[in-house]
């Protein structure tokens, strides 16, 4: 759905309620166009301007058109008010519904006042309030909802993760293909390689390794045999095995992945945005005003003055300015933002960026660049090169899905060497892979394998790689040890320099990872992150969130399945742009390149933007301030009372003023 397609959207309306909006596009448009004649025909706050015509019957035109803008333009705002008072938290809606209604029954009673009792002297109307108010309300929703990135639902992403059918095996052994959705406990599945695994199951014959990097955030792909569980939506490597199905549905990892996020999103906090906040302080203010000054003008004049200084009251506080105070910022800063590689989901979560006191972050993909690559391949034996080792390595790999074997394989290829697939492959778990090559038998190792046959090897060399956070391979054949490979998950470049950013703004960096500890200590002492929390699961991890929010406001940061209930937790998740699509959609903020310095340009637009909020709103309400007691004739004592054009001008100027404030919000670059 594009973003210009209003038809199906909603309003929030805070705390969970939402406002249909019906096609706000062509409310606004049909809104406008009546709204034309009205300003024709209709004079602004009692006073005739030189373009204003009139003619016999003009007045019950303007009603006429007044009537369907306020029950056609208008509805909505009523509607949201409605919610707000059930709420016991009348806000912005509440402010406009009551100017625009009053302004409209006031202005009724004044066509019939004047046109059929022929009241002397004439009553003033406002349905050039009313009209302007509501269009440039409707606009000023317009374009807030526009800025909205409306990308579909995290729950259809995660069905994504799951094939459409499973092979399932029957008791005479055919295979039979049937939708995911008659998958049952209890059935038998087989899957082949490189296919998703279609549900949790056991394996119960057969082996391979399986890459649950998306759902676990594990790094490395996991070697699966006979009696272990795998979990649905999970990558099967290059292996063939069967299982036996264990959940299914709403009892599967992917179901409960998902009600962690539902849960997370229901129960996240929905605090009123700083416009609701001065909307809701306008509407006491001027409803104590304006009956204040109701009776005050009652007991010193009569009911002719009284009513009339009411309704100006009520009216003169319609946040003509205050409505497009906030929308046009945001639409500046989504602009800007977008310009510049951040996609903002939620806008509210911008306003949470001044009150940060944790950056959570997940390591692999985020920090780190998620896959593995060759930093160091060196020959240990003088009858064999560099490129011979490598590709001595690359054949022995070549069958294999393992990212340290995707690292060597990518290695080989980027450099060109030739080499050949071995034969009668074969692995000795956790220690290696051995195969054949011109008919001798290879092995890629561990450094574990060399000490358990006690294979001479450098060891101060191997701490040195060690210490880099790399894992290292050793080719052998035989008891001769030919070269290492090491490599490693690669930092960012601006990992450390996002960590560096967070602690000058006093924010505390916290990695939460799935990764092992080891691993997770030296990317974090890399980037000088001293937080660190390893071996997590999705619930783990949310918990985690959870536990810091107790002590401050959270911005978490990942890409994984597994990084989806937390980016709905945290106050403002941001999702790495190329992470998955159950993370982006439990996002609040995207980060397109997947740059950890985007993070430090957000928060920079952010705190510009809750500026730039914070001056407009100071602007827009300052009129209504200021207007709100003139027009309740506070200096009539003294012989003072607002002259309605002056309101006029003044509104008129303020509306001026907060949109060209607005424009005025730039980003500022990254300083290298």
């Amino acid at each position: 759905m594009s973003n210009m397609d209003m038809t199906h959207m909603d309003m929030d309306m805070g705390d969970g309620h939402m406002m249909h909006m019906g096609n706000l596009k062509r409310k606004f448009w049909v809104s406008l166009i009546l709204t034309i004649p009205v300003i024709l025909m209709s004079p602004m706050m009692g006073v005739k301007l030189p373009f204003q015509i009139a003619f016999p019957g003009s007045d019950w035109v303007v009603a006429i058109l007044g009537s369907i803008l306020f029950f056609y333009g208008g509805m909505p705002f009523i509607s949201g008010a409605k919610a707000e008072l059930q709420l016991k938290r009348p806000a912005m809606m509440t402010l406009i519904s009551m100017g625009i209604s009053v302004a409209y029954i006031y202005s009724i009673y004044a066509v019939i006042a004047n046109d059929v009792f022929h009241v002397t002297p004439m009553v003033n109307n406002f349905f050039w309030e009313l009209s302007t108010l509501i269009v440039i309300m409707l606009l000023g929703h317009w374009i807030e909802m526009n800025t909205v990135m409306n990308a579909g639902s995290a729950v259809d992403a995660l069905g994504k993760l799951l094939p459409q059918t499973a092979h399932v095996i029957a008791d005479d052994g055919t295979a039979t293909d049937v939708q995911l959705s008659d998958l049952q406990v209890g059935q038998t599945v087989a899957v082949r390689a490189g296919e998703q695994i279609p549900a949790d199951a056991k394996i119960i014959s057969g082996t391979s390794d399986v890459n649950e990097s998306l759902v676990t955030g594990e790094s490395k792909a996991i070697k699966k045999a006979e009696g272990d569980d795998v979990i649905g939506g999970s990558v099967n490597g290059t292996g063939t095995f069967t299982a036996k199905v264990t959940g299914t549905g709403d009892s599967g990892y992917l179901a409960k992945v998902m009600d962690l996020i539902q849960n997370a999103k229901n129960s996240k906090s929905k605090s009123e945005n700083l416009a609701n906040r001065v909307a809701g302080w306008l509407f006491y203010a001027a409803l104590f005003a304006g009956i204040l000054a109701f009776i005050i003008w009652m007991v010193v004049a009569n009911l002719a003055v009284a009513l009339p200084v009411a309704v100006a009251v009520f009216v003169i506080a319609c946040p003509h300015a205050l409505g497009l105070a906030v929308p046009l910022v945001v639409a500046r800063s989504t602009a800007l933002a977008a310009q510049n590689g951040l996609l903002i989901r939620n806008r509210d979560a911008m306003e949470q960026v001044n009150h940060l006191k944790f950056a959570l972050m997940d390591k692999t993909g985020t920090l780190t660049k998620g896959h593995f690559q060759v930093n160091h391949l060196i020959s240990l034996d003088a009858d064999h090169s560099d490129d011979d080792v490598l590709a001595l390595m690359a054949g022995l790999e070549s069958g294999s899905s393992h990212p340290l074997a995707t690292g060597i394989l990518s290695d080989a290829k980027g450099k060109a060497i030739h080499f050949t697939p071995a034969t009668d492959t074969h692995q000795e778990t956790g220690l290696g892979q051995f195969g054949d090559i011109d008919g001798t038998t290879y092995g890629v190792v561990s450094v574990a394998y060399l000490d358990q046959h006690n294979l001479d090897y450098d060891h101060d060399q191997f701490k040195t790689f060690a210490a880099e956070g790399n894992s290292i391979s050793f080719l052998v054949a035989g008891e001769k040890v030919l070269g290492l490979v090491a490599e490693g998950d690669e930092i960012k470049p601006a990992a450390k320099m996002l960590v560096t950013s967070l602690k000058s703004q006093g924010i505390t960096p916290v990695m939460l990872t799935g990764d092992n500890q080891e691993t997770a200590n030296k990317v974090a002492a890399a980037v000088g992150i001293d937080d660190v929390q390893a071996h997590l699961l999705p619930e783990d991890k949310e918990r985690l969130v959870q536990k810091y929010q107790a002590d401050g406001k959270v911005l978490f940061i990942g890409d994984g399945v597994n990084d989806a209930p937390s980016l709905a937790r945290a106050d403002i998740g941001m999702a790495i742009g190329s992470g998955t699509d159950v993370a982006i959609e439990s996002a609040d903020i995207i980060l397109v390149a997947s740059d950890p310095a985007d993070v430090i340009q957000f928060l920079d637009l952010a705190r510009a933007t809750n500026r730039k909020m914070t001056e407009n709103l100071w602007w827009g309400a300052g009129y209504n301030l200021l207007a709100i007691p003139l027009a309740a004739g506070v200096l009539a004592p003294i012989g003072f009372m607002l002259d309605p054009m002056v309101g006029a001008v003044i509104m008129s100027l303020s509306t001026i003023i907060v949109a060209i404030n607005a424009m005025s919000l730039k980003i500022k670059p990254i300083a290298e």
